[in-house]
Formats: structure tokens, sequence, C-alpha cells
């Protein structure tokens, strides 16, 4: 088999009988007033982190959500934006199609604001995805990119950029390796299935979002995710996997590169109230002002501070 037909083989096996502890399904999920999640959602929780970010979800925006596990995030999407047709989610697995429709039958019951037409099940997959060009807002994805083969990876992030509407979001949560994930764990399928050896490093990930067209990429948290020790997983070190949560915008890409925001900002410490780099950045004395990796490197002198990244980042910068 493909490591796409293992893959599918087995999200069709745990979707049958949810299996604790793959992924962060013990992690509590996204409390929001008035969503009661069931237990059959949360022992489906198949993810590392989280895509639902209230910030980007003003104005009941039309989402596409690829991977649709047991339909918990579909139903947080549906929250924001309550109207029919509003959460459109993709899975190429029978098995899990079916067990997020039930999960969604058992939300409507516990949720007198929740109608199952909220949430469209489609099936489908990451590399051709079921919807038209420019007709979504929000593109969302929990711990599924992180599967695919580098290759199939672009492929899937220029699909999201397709079907994206200019100034639209891609929001994905994925574990990211601190350094190359060696060749024999790359190759075993079902480690790869687990989310635990298909992960590119951090600028290995970023790269390949630039590369897909997104102009401007925001790091919501990255935290420690699953360690693979050197015992079991056969490495001369324990290797560290990390979760990565991102948004990305459909925006033009600058002349001079990306803005990538981790959390950085830049503190003048002149004797001017004002610094004025005069290419649209300015600085008033002794307060940090958020930037982007690509400015906190120009703006980095004897008489500019820069903070080391937090990454996490909500706006607000001066990029």
């Amino acid at each position: 088999m493909t490591y796409l037909e293992t893959a599918a083989q087995f999200y069709s096996d745990v979707a049958e009988t949810p299996q604790v502890g793959l992924c962060c399904v013990q992690s509590t999920p996204l409390q929001l007033p008035g969503l009661n999640i069931s237990t059959s959602m949360q022992e489906m929780n198949y993810g590392c982190g989280t895509t639902v970010h209230a910030a980007e979800l003003v104005n009941q925006p039309t989402v596409l959500y690829v991977g649709v596990g047991g339909g918990l995030e579909a139903l947080q999407f549906a929250y924001f934006s309550r109207r029919a047709g509003a959460v459109i989610a993709v899975d190429p697995v029978p098995a899990m199609r079916e067990a997020a429709a039930r999960n969604l039958q058992i939300a409507a019951q516990e949720n007198s604001w929740f109608e199952p037409s909220f949430v469209e099940i489609r099936a489908g997959d990451a590399f051709k995805l079921p919807v038209a060009d420019a007709s979504v807002d929000v593109v969302a994805q929990n711990c599924l990119f992180n599967i695919f083969e580098p290759a199939d990876l672009s492929i899937a992030l220029q699909e999201a950029y397709r079907v994206l509407k200019p100034g639209g979001r891609l929001q994905m949560s994925d574990p990211i390796a601190t350094r190359p994930i060696p060749p024999h764990l790359q190759q075993d399928d079902q480690l790869r299935a687990m989310c635990l050896s298909g992960a590119l490093t951090y600028e290995e990930y970023t790269t390949r979002i630039v590369d897909a067209g997104f102009g401007q990429v925001e790091v919501r948290s990255r935290r420690p995710y699953r360690l693979l020790d050197s015992h079991t997983y056969n490495l001369d070190e324990h290797l560290l996997l990390e979760s990565l949560d991102s948004v990305s915008f459909k925006v033009p890409i600058p002349e001079d590169g990306a803005c990538i925001f981790t959390g950085k900002t830049a503190i003048y410490t002149g004797k001017e109230a004002i610094f004025d780099d005069n290419a649209g950045h300015i600085l008033q004395r002794g307060i940090p002002a958020a930037v982007c990796d690509k400015t906190a490197a120009k703006l980095a002198s004897k008489d500019v501070i820069i903070t080391n990244s937090t990454w996490y980042y909500d706006g607000g910068g001066c990029c």
C-alpha cells in the first residue's frame, strides 16, 4: 500500500474504534459559551492543536475544513457561522464521514443553536478540493497535512490557495520537527499516519506555505507535542516534535519576501522621540511594536532592540 492508503485504512479503523491518546485526543477542546461537545466527539479529537481562532471568524465566514475527523472543529466553526452550508467538511474516508455525521446529529440534540445543515460533509481529498476557485473565506486542517510527502504537501497548500478568496485565511495545526526526521522513520507509513514521522522542520514547513503563494504567515502557538525517544525509534538522540498553530493569508507576497510573524517586537532606544525608517515602520521610543521576522532583521541596530520570538501573534504589527 502507498502511505496514503495506509493512512486511509488507519483512520477508517479509528473512526470505528476511537483510540485514546492518538495525537492530542487527551487535550481539552476549545470551550465556548453554549457549546456542548459529546463524549463520542471528544474521543475522536484527532488533532495536535486547534485551528479555531475566534478573531478570524467574524461575519459568518464560509469555512472549508479538510479532514473532518469526528466533526469537533467543524462544529466549533459552525458556532461562529450559524447558517446552512457555512462549513464544508471534506474527507476521503467513508467511515470517518459517517462517524462525523453521527456525531453532528448528536450535537444537534445537545445544542439548541445547531442544525446539521450548518455542516455539509463531502467526499474528497486535499489534492483536489471539491469547491470552486476563490469560493471560501477560511480553509482549515488539523494534523493532516503533516502526513503528506513534501511534494504532496505542496499540492495541498496550492489547492488551499486556489479555493480561498483574496485575503482569505489558511488555518492549520501540524506537528513540526526540531531537526530533520531520519529516513527510516519517514518511510514508516504507519508512523506517518499516526503523525509521528512526516513532520518537516519549522523552516521547511513555512517555506512551503510561502512557496504556495501566501504573503503573510502568523504563528498562533508553538509548543512541545511528542518526544521520539532514542530507544523506541532507533535514534542517536531523542527527537522532539512540536505543535505549530498558524494562520496564513492569501495576500500578495511583497517584493522583499513574505511577512512571517512569530511574536517579535522592535523597541527604539535612541535619543529622538520617534524612529522612522522611511519604509513604513515608525517606532516610539521605549514602546515595543510587533514586527515580522523580516522587518526585525532589517531594523536590528544599536538603537533598535529586537525581542525574541514568543511564538504567539494575533495582530497589531507595524508591517
